[in-house]
């Protein structure tokens, strides 16, 4: 039985829209009456991030928002590794703090784990009749790429690998020794999730609003090419 949600929000310079997406968070009603815990964890934001956080909370002090910052800036998987040491719910699910995700679809990840099917669900952005946001040809083959050449080592086929929307139960990701500090973070977790005796991943198709460099995405060519490394070293070369 889930009573809790942990939603694990890493945040590096996103003042304009983290207020937007905790809006969006705090008006879900999750099923089955689920309580939200928010984890935000600021990667040493250059801009108004901070201020904009902090402002909410004192604005929604009803709402369950834990808040963690880093003194240096370490990479979005070390933030996520912050807030999954931290978390509380017997579920956690990552959130990016701009708008191309819909928290309002955490309970179409959630459905197979209350259904008794899964241990964790991947939200992808190529199944289903969900709305996406079309942008951006060689990043989606790109994607597609890594994800095959992730399901080759993993023996899994996923269609999304790369997706932000990832629903893990709890004790299985915190017992991971996950080292990835940067965009490494989804190759290596899904390596280490597939090992996992008796595993049931599940996904659900989702949709996507994906924004333009100009708006703030972040993740180029280079992350890309590191993924890549990270599939051979954690599902070719088999390190720990």
């Amino acid at each position: 039985m889930i009573k809790k949600l942990s939603i694990i929000i890493p945040v590096y310079n996103e003042s304009a829209t983290i207020h937007l997406i905790l809006e969006k968070i705090k008006a879900v009603q999750l099923i089955n009456q689920i309580e939200k815990e928010i984890i935000i964890v600021n990667d040493c934001s250059k801009d108004n991030s901070k201020e904009s956080i902090q402002g909410y909370i004192g604005n929604n002090k009803e709402l369950n928002i834990q808040y963690f910052e880093h003194e240096t800036n370490k990479g979005k998987g070390a933030a996520l590794h912050t807030g999954i040491k931290n978390a509380t719910g017997e579920y956690m699910i990552i959130q990016d703090a701009d708008l191309e995700y819909d928290p309002s679809e955490y309970n179409d990840l959630l459905k197979p784990v209350i259904s008794g099917f899964a241990d964790v669900v991947y939200g992808s952005r190529f199944m289903g009749s969900n709305p996406h946001r079309i942008l951006f040809f060689w990043h989606s083959i790109g994607n597609k790429f890594l994800t095959t050449l992730s399901n080759m080592f993993t023996n899994l086929n996923l269609t999304d690998m790369e997706t932000c929307y990832k629903l893990f139960r709890s004790d299985i990701i915190k017992n991971l020794d996950l080292k990835e500090k940067r965009f490494g973070f989804e190759p290596e977790v899904t390596v280490k999730i597939s090992r996992i005796p008796k595993i049931r991943i599940y996904e659900v198709g989702i949709s996507y609003y994906g924004r333009t460099y100009d708006e703030g995405k972040k993740i180029g060519w280079k992350d890309g090419v590191h993924a890549i490394y990270c599939i051979l070293k954690y599902g070719l070369l088999k390190i720990k």
